[in-house]
């Protein structure tokens, strides 16, 4: 049976945070499973919204979500609060903070997002409309490899038996409770990820909007392309304008598809 918070709601309560300073000083008692090289790591990141209309779907937590997550934890069980809202906090606590989060709105908004989802901007996901949002991971508790964060390449998910069945048992799951939401893969790998899941019934590939650019400050180049605020001529060797152009395209017709208008 899936790992829950109520398996862990003491073990959370009594573990000193300021004490576990990298993934490797994380108490075992928190350990889901290990092969090899691979560990899977409890996070109180059970919450999902079933209502929601957009899932927004990362790798996996890292070590200072994971630490993050932990603390919004204890605070809620200090506070009495009611389960529901103790892990709503839990999970959203930092979710695409800092520069990463405007990108994020200005590729969904271009997209056309927000007027399927009959809102001003995405940006109010954040805020007035955070009941349209779902966020989540492929692999929802804290995956570590040689005792660093997961990058989504080493291992590969989709073949590494430990990775699948955390795929399996944690977001496909999510996914399936998650029926009348688009779900917007952030970065390839965790396209390849879902389009897996949606093979074996978990979720329909025709709501998957694969292609757009994750949103990392580290992608700016692709990000400024995709948005057209930067012409093919003037892109670096790094970025493949041609592959992005073919996302854009694939992406537009699957909008207009799913009745999404798109200014792309």
């Amino acid at each position: 049976m899936p790992a829950q918070f109520s398996d862990f709601a003491s073990l959370i309560a009594a573990t000193d945070l300021d004490l576990v300073t990298s993934a490797a000083l994380i108490p075992d008692a928190f350990l889901l499973a290990r092969a090899g090289r691979i560990e899977a790591r409890y996070i109180p990141f059970d919450y999902v919204n079933p209502e929601a209309r957009v899932v927004l779907v990362g790798i996996s937590p890292g070590f200072v979500q994971w630490k993050n997550a932990m603390r919004a934890a204890q605070q809620g069980l200090r506070a009495g609060l009611p389960l529901p809202e103790l892990l709503r906090a839990a999970k959203y606590t930092g979710a695409f903070s800092g520069a990463i989060r405007p990108n994020l709105v200005a590729l969904l908004d271009h997209i056309g997002l927000q007027r399927w989802l009959g809102i001003a901007s995405c940006a109010t996901l954040f805020g007035d409309h955070a009941h349209l949002m779902h966020v989540t991971g492929a692999l929802r508790q804290a995956i570590f490899v040689d005792g660093v964060n997961y990058n989504g390449t080493n291992p590969n998910m989709l073949t590494t038996p430990l990775l699948q069945e955390q795929l399996l048992d944690y977001f496909g799951q999510e996914a399936a409770r998650i029926r009348d939401a688009v779900f917007v893969p952030l970065g390839p790998k965790v396209g390849l990820a879902l389009s897996w899941l949606a093979r074996r019934g978990m979720l329909d590939e025709a709501r998957i909007l694969h292609g757009l650019p994750h949103p990392s400050g580290a992608n700016m180049e692709r990000i400024a392309y995709f948005l057209g605020r930067k012409e093919k001529t003037a892109l670096s060797s790094r970025t493949n304008g041609a592959q992005i152009d073919g996302d854009r395209l694939a992406l537009r017709e699957k909008m207009a598809a799913l009745g999404m208008a798109s200014a792309i």
